[in-house]
């Protein structure tokens, strides 16, 4: 793992005590949840308060953005927007602020701030690794510079979580001591309401329980609803058995109905809300309110709870409906994001041959990462599994390719070194060719340059015509100082247009056997008959070739013919495993005649002459190819025979 790669896990390692983990399922409309260190997102903190000075912005407070937060202040999107216009510097000194504010529970920007630092910090990374490996290096090598402002955002990230961990605990014994303070008023409630005789007397110290209840803060979560239906029961209980003046008691009702019904009329006007997340977290304050409203009288309680749970169930639908819409839509991107990954890891580049492959594979995969970056999120435990395993599909691709194309540019410029140096002795030897050797120099270098493999196509024209030029300039001098052979040069037209009629006086029909030896004769005349003149020497050679392909042309079909008999009877002889064996035999034989065959196909992609020199090699060439397709379509005829015989041996058995 490099730097840049240690340096995004720091950035994904937000206090995760602090972040309740999220429920797709929906809480009842009668649910009640008080814990309010539970809040999500809708309830982030806002900046109340902001000052510039010339080191930059800085937080001075923060408070929840909720309904009832200042009309101007930042929400959200705002506290975002905020930090990610702040250089590092700056988010240190607002998460400096936070630390001395004391403000324990503004993990949520403590969490912000973190993630817009690393972000910045790795793109200073992902930077400095470009412009090292732009020098040439290696991406492996990279190593990046040590970052002060890293170091001093980990101290201020572990000071903040080791304080926080203190203050939940802390927040947690409160919340232990609430409960038990809770327990003893109802069980003090109880008690005066079981006092029936006085139970008037006990109105005012019943309305001091009650609001000494209201005024004690949050009980650990799991408790809050039982100690509520402690508590409503024991208040139902003291209401039930009061005997006080009814005007008192039915005002009470009145003025319970009428905010109870507010708080119905509220919870409707939820389901207008364009975002079902956040009118199911503003139904749950609802709820809260709701709770903490005395009764109302008792023949309408169960219609006014009606309404605000039928009213609340609209919601709760809305945010299952909402979370199973997402489920599903992960879901989708999960098996798109896998078949991309099937699709990365299916591509084999390990037999690739030449440039042509590589760039084929690299719009492929160019055309994944394109249809990678439209698909969205799968779901949480898979996203960022299926993310790592594209990413390495596709960096294993890359690193393969950067090797072929480093070792094959080596080769490339070596090989147009050792051209060059030839052109250079061949620029040397154009004005030596009267010198004792020069003539057998320039053939030997002519002989070595077909030996070196390609170059770059844009050079390859420029450094053969280099060599070109300079082995015509030798050979055209050579001309001139021998211009005065030109009437032996006829002669040994005439000698070879001979020879090439009594080649042609040869039937085809003849028997190689009382042919050849003439042929070998007339060969060997050829080749000790000198130069003729230039603008013959091309006919005359192409004429004299022609015979000789048609007589070995016919030779060899005649040949092949009788050694595909020969092989027919061998093969009627052969018994058991034998077959089998000439037939693997016989496959191998194609597979390495076929790899010769491609080998030559692949080399004269590369090959590149516009000399006469360089037609005849490649002519030479195509006469190997057709040689080795007539051997493969001979080796096919052989396999098919085989096939064959054991067909017919098992029709007859």
């Amino acid at each position: 793992m490099n730097e840049l790669d240690t340096n995004a896990s720091l950035a994904d390692d937000v206090t995760r005590q602090d972040a309740p983990e999220a429920t797709d399922a929906p809480v009842a409309a009668d649910a009640v949840t008080s814990d309010k260190s539970e809040k999500t997102a809708a309830d982030i903190v806002a900046v109340t308060a902001v000052t510039v000075d010339d080191s930059g912005v800085h937080l001075l407070a923060v408070e929840p953005a909720g309904e009832d937060a200042v009309p101007g202040s930042l929400k959200a999107g705002d506290l975002a927007r905020a930090y990610h216009a702040m250089s590092k510097p700056e988010l240190l000194e607002s998460l400096k602020g936070i630390l001395e504010s004391g403000n324990l529970e503004a993990h949520k920007e403590v969490a912000l701030i973190k993630q817009v630092f690393y972000t910045i910090h790795n793109k200073e990374i992902t930077s400095q690794m470009e412009a090292f490996v732009a020098e040439g290096n290696l991406p492996e090598d990279f190593s990046s510079t040590p970052d002060e402002c890293e170091a001093a955002m980990k101290s201020l990230l572990a000071d903040f979580r080791e304080k926080r961990n203190v203050y939940l605990e802390q927040k947690e014994e409160e919340r232990r001591a609430n409960l038990e303070q809770k327990k003893n008023i109802i069980a003090e409630l109880r008690t005066i309401a079981d006092d029936i005789d006085n139970i008037n007397l006990h109105y005012s110290k019943f309305q001091q329980l009650q609001q000494d209840f209201k005024n004690i803060g949050e009980v650990p979560a799991g408790f809050d609803n039982e100690i509520w239906k402690d508590y409503q029961a024991a208040v139902e209980q003291f209401y039930d058995r009061l005997k006080m003046n009814k005007e008192l008691r039915d005002l009470d009702f009145k003025k319970n109905l009428e905010l109870k019904t507010i708080i119905v009329e509220k919870a409707q006007e939820l389901a207008e809300l364009p975002d079902p997340v956040e009118a199911f977290r503003k139904l749950q304050v609802l709820h809260d309110q709701f709770r903490e409203i005395g009764p109302v009288a008792r023949e309408i309680r169960e219609e006014i709870w009606t309404r605000f749970k039928d009213a609340s169930t609209v919601i709760n639908k809305r945010h299952q409906d909402f979370f199973q819409a997402r489920k599903a839509a992960e879901q989708e991107n999960e098996t798109a994001k896998t078949a991309l990954c099937e699709k990365a890891e299916a591509i084999d580049y390990s037999s690739f041959k030449n440039f042509s492959d590589w760039d084929n594979a690299t719009k492929e995969f160019l055309a994944l990462q394109q249809e990678w970056k439209g698909l969205g999120f799968a779901s949480r435990k898979a996203n960022n599994l299926l993310f790592a395993r594209f990413r390495k599909a596709c960096d294993d691709f890359f690193t393969a390719k950067a090797d072929y194309f480093r070792q094959t540019k080596e080769e490339l410029k070596d090989n147009l070194a050792r051209k060059e140096a030839l052109c250079e002795k061949a620029e040397a030897l154009k004005d030596k060719f009267a010198e004792k050797g020069a003539f057998e120099q320039i053939q030997a270098l002519q002989k070595e340059w077909k030996t070196i493999g390609v170059v770059k196509r844009k050079q390859a024209d420029e450094v053969w015509k280099r060599f070109s030029a300079a082995v015509d300039a030798f050979y055209d001098a050579r001309k001139k100082l021998f211009s005065g052979r030109r009437d032996e040069e006829s002669e040994n037209l005439k000698a070879k247009q001979e020879i090439i009629s009594k080649l042609k006086a040869i039937s085809e029909e003849a028997d190689r056997k009382d042919v050849i030896d003439q042929i070998r004769s007339l060969q060997g005349e050829w080749q000790k008959i000198g130069h003729v003149p230039f603008r013959h020497k091309d006919s005359i050679n192409g004429d004299y070739r022609k015979e000789l392909d048609r007589l070995f042309g016919a030779f060899d079909v005649r040949e092949s013919r009788q050694r595909m008999r020969r092989f027919e009877g061998e093969v009627k002889k052969m018994e058991g495993d034998e077959t089998k064996r000439e037939r693997d035999r016989l496959m191998r034989a194609m597979e390495s005649r076929q790899a010769e065959l491609k080998t030559i196909e692949n080399n004269l992609g590369f090959f590149n002459v516009k000399s006469s020199a360089g037609n005849s090699m490649l002519k030479e060439f195509e006469k190997k190819m057709q040689k080795i397709k007539d051997d493969i379509a001979q080796i096919k005829e052989k396999i098919a025979f085989l096939d064959r015989q054991k067909k017919e041996a098992a029709k007859e058995n």
